[in-house]
């Protein structure tokens, strides 16, 4: 009888940073590569505590005296959109979806420099260039789908225009929205929003319970529209627990606040991969 070992991934933590959220902290992160035959399995077990994607390697903030960083996600049964929202999507109903397998394109690569020109040029992606766009899109070793959006052609355009687009991971449970970037010049539509409310009706679709949609950080101005969402749920002390009330939350730091490296790594669950044959 032949027997394959539980995953034994070796976790890691960041240098300190300064922080992309709020002002004057430095951040820290705890990760782990992702690669082999159970990468789908660790992502979707380290997905459901917290952590997020980035190409083959998994993370989650573990900053030194601050928690604000925490994972959201919809639960998509008890999700309805208000009427800003029904609103977005009127806006965008002359969008059109398509779900492609992960390949960059010249398009794609575009978008996303006027996008981060327009909103992100101080950011940490904004020296990327179509090299490393292409690794962020294509370098992934589990499920995942390009989403793209694209608008009609207007007067002296051949062909629709590219919009928005989404990288998107296909897990056990849900959608987890890895990035998405969209036209500067359409922020009038509220693209970002657009582009969560089609990914609900996704999930729905797909009978998915959950959309992932990253961290909500309160006190940063950059996350504060997640908590816009009905059905949102954050993971906080080990567990999802809905929202409630987003102005409850604060953004204080201190220095018990985060438990030692090694307690956390204890405490994390990992898919049992062990596997019998006669």
């Amino acid at each position: 009888m032949r027997h394959t070992l539980p995953i034994v991934p070796q976790f890691y933590v960041t240098a300190p940073q300064p922080c992309p959220y709020l002002d004057g902290r430095q951040e820290r992160k705890l990760f782990t590569a992702l690669q082999g035959d159970y990468a789908e399995k660790l992502n979707d077990a380290l997905s459901k505590q917290g952590f997020r994607r980035s190409q083959n390697v998994l993370y989650r903030p573990s900053c030194s005296e601050c928690t604000a960083c925490m994972s959201a996600r919809i639960r998509v049964a008890d999700f309805t959109p208000s009427r800003s929202q029904r609103r977005t999507l009127r806006r965008n109903a002359d969008l059109r979806r398509e779900a492609t397998s992960p390949w960059a394109t010249e398009d794609q690569f575009a978008l996303f420099r006027r996008y981060l020109d327009s909103r992100h040029a101080d950011g940490g992606m904004a020296d990327m260039d179509i090299f490393e766009f292409a690794a962020m899109i294509e370098e992934t070793p589990i499920r995942s789908r390009v989403v793209e959006y694209s608008r009609p052609p207007e007067p002296g355009e051949r062909r629709r225009q590219l919009t928005a687009v989404c990288l998107t991971d296909v897990m056990d449970d849900g959608l987890s929205m890895v990035y998405s970037f969209y036209d500067p010049d359409r922020m009038d539509t509220s693209l970002g929003t657009y582009v969560v409310l089609d990914h609900i009706a996704l999930a729905r679709e797909a009978g998915l319970p959950f959309v992932y949609l990253g961290y909500w950080v309160p006190g940063s101005r950059k996350m504060g529209y997640k908590a816009r969402f009905s059905g949102l749920e954050i993971y906080r002390g080990g567990e999802w627990q809905p929202i409630g009330d987003p102005e409850s939350y604060s953004s204080e730091t201190h220095p018990l606040a985060v438990d030692p490296i090694a307690e956390q790594v204890a405490r994390i669950s990992l898919p049992d991969t062990r596997a019998g044959r006669g």
